[in-house]
């Protein structure tokens, strides 16, 4: 029968014990589960599958505390985190090691609520006790040659990359400090056009570059214009077969130059000098704006399991209000932005009026 029992590898034990499973996300690494540990304030958890003495594989994932109900997840929404859930033999089934999960978490653990995110999952939580949607993706296979990888790019997106080579712009790999801020303040400028805030903080941005940065597993991209002005940031992270998006941004006013395709193609090249063999565009669903890339659809399960029927409608209603509260911070924003505006404009105009009646 087949049972998890918790176990307590350090980071070279735990990164040897990955070394078998080359197709695992850099989110199951210890770095990764320590930079969730700082930004959510849980605790690790990495379980080993057990039958009949013998260990079968693992899951890892966080487990928090919310109104006193422990929580584990592989990963949660708004973690940023994607595929964790397990790593298993071939021979194992998923839908067997969920049912163990299930009962690991509610008896041993005493959590009260369990989601996980795993790409080899497919339709393993039918009969599972399990519900969920489905987290929707593109995905380029980078093992063909660079001429191959360019070829299969839409015609407008090969443009861009030329246009903005043609026009001075040029990537730097970045492991200092400032970067944190460049990529921040971008951001908000990305969120303000949609009249939204991020959907987290600096301070996770800092946690993420802290703990991955020094594995080698974390790539920061800056693009420069042809003066040296910072126009655009790109941050993916990578481990074995995989590598991800996490996030990019770029400011409004320099985005004729092109820089994001740039960025995209020269993190496409590096993970691919790394033997990288996917390249996930992360959260791109179908739109147009990632497909022009070259990659393939893909659709993982996100699954959650509850003890108590009422846990599920507390879980989205705190997921709506954690979107109105984004909207309504978004909005104020906006319109504080627009006061202070014209409240310098109006101070100019007086200013000048003095010195108009001086004269």
């Amino acid at each position: 029968m087949l049972s998890f029992k918790r176990v307590h590898p350090d980071s070279e034990t735990w990164a040897n014990t990955l070394q078998q499973f080359p197709d695992c996300s850099v989110c199951m690494s210890l770095p990764w589960l320590s930079f969730l540990k700082e930004t959510q304030n849980g605790e690790v958890l990495i379980a080993a599958l057990h039958n009949d003495g013998m260990v079968l594989g693992y899951f890892s994932g966080l487990i928090i505390e919310r109104m006193s109900l422990r929580i584990l997840g592989s990963p949660l929404p708004g973690w940023s985190t994607s595929y964790m859930g397990f790593v298993l033999m071939p021979e194992v089934s998923h839908e067997d090691a969920l049912k163990a999960l299930k009962h690991f978490a509610w008896h041993d653990l005493r959590c009260v609520h369990l989601e996980l995110m795993d790409r080899d999952l497919a339709s393993a939580s039918v009969g599972s006790g399990f519900a969920g949607t489905n987290y929707t993706s593109l995905e380029v296979d980078l093992l063909a040659e660079e001429t191959a990888l360019l070829s299969r790019m839409k015609s407008t997106c090969r443009t861009c990359i030329s246009k903005a080579a043609r026009s001075g712009v040029t990537v730097q790999e970045a492991n200092d400090e400032g970067f944190v801020d460049d990529y921040y303040d971008q951001l908000r400028d990305v969120f303000a056009k949609q009249g939204l805030i991020p959907t987290y903080d600096k301070r996770r941005v800092s946690a993420l570059v802290k703990h991955l940065l020094p594995t080698g597993n974390l790539l920061l991209l800056r693009a420069l214009d042809a003066d040296g002005h910072c126009i655009a940031t790109m941050i993916s992270c990578g481990m074995h077969n995989r590598a991800e998006m996490w996030g990019s941004a770029s400011w409004r006013t320099y985005q004729h130059l092109r820089p994001n395709e740039t960025l995209f193609w020269h993190t496409m090249r590096h993970w691919k000098s790394r033997s990288v063999r996917f390249f996930d565009l992360g959260g791109a669903g179908t739109g147009d704006y990632k497909s022009k890339y070259g990659g393939h659809s893909i659709s993982v399960p996100w699954i959650r399991a509850s003890r108590y029927p009422v846990l599920p409608v507390l879980r989205n209603c705190a997921a709506l209000m954690v979107a109105a509260r984004q909207r309504w911070c978004g909005a104020w924003q906006s319109i504080a932005l627009t006061l202070l505006s014209v409240f310098a404009h109006l101070t100019s105009s007086s200013i000048g009026e003095s010195i108009s009646l001086l004269s």
